[in-house]
């Protein structure tokens, strides 16, 4: 058992706070099925002290990184690389060390993707998309909401100007993908779409959800990034109003399932995991 120990490779998620993260029991559970040597910890971060943590990480052996929040967009100025959707997010939540080359990478947008497509059995093509809020969590689904083809993304933002400075960074890739975009601010929103997102920490803060009922279209799809007691008041609101509600566990397994492909080349059982996780929690 102790040789098998000290020939795993090692990873870590960062973040501050971090003791409440799934991570460790995700990707220690990816490990098992998968057969894959490695070992996943969690480590609370000083707020100055992120890049010198990393580079301890790094020295000591380690071989790749998740970064939550507050760092990711930090996460980028320690990579030598970035992949194209880490550059338009300008976030990353992966790290892998390569020798000389430190990759980032930003897996949540196509978590979502994923959830959304495989989990939940709807495909993201020809329909209307909100996304509430313009802030971290936002940049980092756009490219790949777009790169799902919807008819047409909006976003909405208490500060209509970070709506809309979000928008402009991904106007070259929407327009290729024939994806029309759009920002919107609160007050002006009348339009009703096929999946909301609510990408604001209104869940996280016990606040009220942050648009009108009257943006689900019937039947919509409407998802929250947080999962567990955070999310209860939106799944309820989304519900009683005629929505399939879903919450962010099962994004959360599908970023960690791409960090886990970018890390050891191995496509894990999220479907699986996700669902053992989701009857762990109750």
């Amino acid at each position: 058992m102790a040789a098998a120990h000290s020939t795993s490779d090692e990873y870590c998620v960062f973040g501050n706070p971090v003791e409440h993260s799934k991570s460790p029991w995700i990707h220690a559970r990816f490990a098992q099925l998968t057969g894959q040597p490695l070992r996943y910890g969690k480590r609370l971060v000083a707020r100055e002290g992120f890049a010198q943590a990393v580079s301890e990480f790094r020295a000591h052996g380690g071989k790749g990184c998740n970064v939550t929040v507050p760092f990711k967009f930090e996460s980028p100025a320690l990579a030598t690389r970035l992949t194209a959707r880490a550059q338009l997010a300008q976030a990353a939540n992966t790290l892998r060390f390569d020798n000389d080359e430190v990759l980032g990478d930003n897996t949540d947008g196509v978590g979502l993707v994923n959830d959304i497509r495989h989990n939940a059995g709807l495909d993201l093509a020809g329909l209307d998309l909100l996304v509430v809020g313009a802030g971290g969590a936002a940049s980092g689904l756009l490219g790949p909401l777009i790169g799902a083809v919807p008819r047409r993304i909006t976003v909405v933002n208490r500060t209509h100007s970070k709506a809309a400075a979000l928008i402009e960074r991904h106007h070259a890739l929407a327009e290729q993908m024939k994806v029309e975009l759009q920002a919107a601010q609160l007050t002006q929103l009348h339009d009703s779409f096929d999946v909301v997102i609510n990408a604001t920490a209104s869940s996280l803060a016990g606040d009220a959800v942050p648009v009108s009922a009257r943006v689900l279209k019937p039947g919509a799809l409407a998802c929250d990034l947080m999962y567990g007691p955070a999310a209860q008041g939106f799944v309820e609101w989304a519900a009683s109003n005629g929505a399939a509600a879903r919450d962010g566990l099962g994004m959360l397994v599908e970023q960690a399932a791409e960090s886990f492909l970018l890390w050891r080349g191995v496509r894990p059982p999220s479907a699986q995991v996700l669902a053992e996780l989701r009857a762990s929690l109750g």
